[in-house]
Formats: structure tokens, C-alpha cells, sequence
């Protein structure tokens, strides 16, 4: 196979790479509540990629669901309430210990040399349920480096999630959760 086309193996590496959900609060008393930014901490990821050809490429993220955790300034007691929560009624991480994307297909432009706008589509399994996840970013191929920035919304209803609600639902988190990345990749051996 010709040296170009031959696939490079890139692994994430979460010290360098930022990853994390964005969460609304809703209903009449929602200006109470809290709009908690949760960052993800553990997690891995490989991609192989041609960078002359990023269709070809594919790659495989996976998370720890039990490291999700609320990084805003808040009152420990708050800060644990929604660790509880998320981990035991929403996440079910005893049950469901892994989320995961893999891709199954990319569309790329390129915006100028080695940099790529991609749309991805994948699988996302998160809470049990897998379903296709579409998500647009930014890729840039630096030296020995591959970084991959972008955001993407889904709907927790879609993935059978139990909506966090307080108070018979005077306070409850909206459906919807953004997640906001920015990851950075080595070319490994």
C-alpha cells in the first residue's frame, strides 16, 4: 500500500483534550436553580485516519459515565445532591457503566491546508440506548497531532433518561443537553 494511503493510528489524550455537557434548567422557578457545566474526565479514544482521505477515516470515543462531574462554583451540598442524581437516577452508572461513539461515516471540506470542516455520523450508545448522533467539527492536523474541536446537542428523552426535577417539577433540567469538545490526539507508533 502507498505511504500516503496508508491509515495513522491516533489516541486521545485527555490531558490535553477539554470535554464537557452544558445543562439548562427549566419550569417556574428555574432562575433558582442551577445551569451546571459537567465536564467528563474519563475517557479514551482512537482514530485511524488517512489525512489525505478523511472519509476513510473512523474513529471510536468511550467514556466513563461515573466521571461526569459538575465543575461550577456551587455549595458542596448542591455539588453532591446533582452528583447523586445524575450517577444513580439519570445515568444509572451501576447498570451502565460506559457511554460510547463510533463513527460510521465522514464528510469533510477542506478549509485550507490541513484543516477540515467533518461532518460525522455515528453511534452513540449512552444509558443503554444506541442511536445515530450527527456531529460537525473542526480538524486540524499539526505535526504529530490531530485536533478535532466542536459541539453537538441531543435529547436525554431520546436516550430513555429520567429528567432531573425538584420540587414536582418547579425546577427541572431541560431536555436537551449540549456537549462541547475540543480534543487533542497523538500519532502513536
Amino acid at each position: 500500500m502507498h505511504r500516503e494511503l496508508t491509515p495513522l493510528r491516533y489516541a486521545v489524550d485527555p490531558r490535553l483534550s477539554r470535554f464537557s455537557v452544558r445543562v439548562s434548567a427549566d419550569g417556574p422557578l428555574a432562575k433558582l436553580g442551577h445551569n451546571p457545566t459537567i465536564t467528563i474526565a474519563d475517557y479514551s479514544g482512537d482514530i485511524d485516519c488517512v489525512p489525505s482521505q478523511i472519509e476513510a477515516s473512523h474513529f471510536v470515543v468511550r467514556i466513563q459515565a461515573r466521571s461526569l462531574v459538575v465543575t461550577d462554583d456551587m455549595n458542596e451540598k448542591d455539588r453532591a445532591e446533582i452528583h447523586a442524581r445524575m450517577y444513580k437516577d439519570v445515568l444509572e452508572t451501576d447498570k451502565i457503566p460506559e457511554i460510547a461513539y463510533e463513527s460510521t461515516s465522514i464528510v469533510s471540506q477542506l478549509v485550507f491546508e490541513h484543516h477540515y470542516r467533518v461532518q460525522v455520523t455515528g453511534k452513540l450508545s449512552l444509558h443503554g440506548v444506541v442511536r445515530t448522533q450527527q456531529i460537525t467539527a473542526q480538524v486540524a492536523f499539526v505535526g504529530d497531532r490531530l485536533r478535532a474541536s466542536g459541539d453537538f446537542t441531543l435529547l436525554q428523552s431520546h436516550y430513555n433518561m429520567k429528567l432531573y426535577t425538584v420540587g414536582l417539577g418547579a425546577l427541572k433540567v431541560k431536555d436537551e443537553l449540549k456537549f462541547i469538545f475540543d480534543m487533542v490526539a497523538n500519532k502513536t507508533a
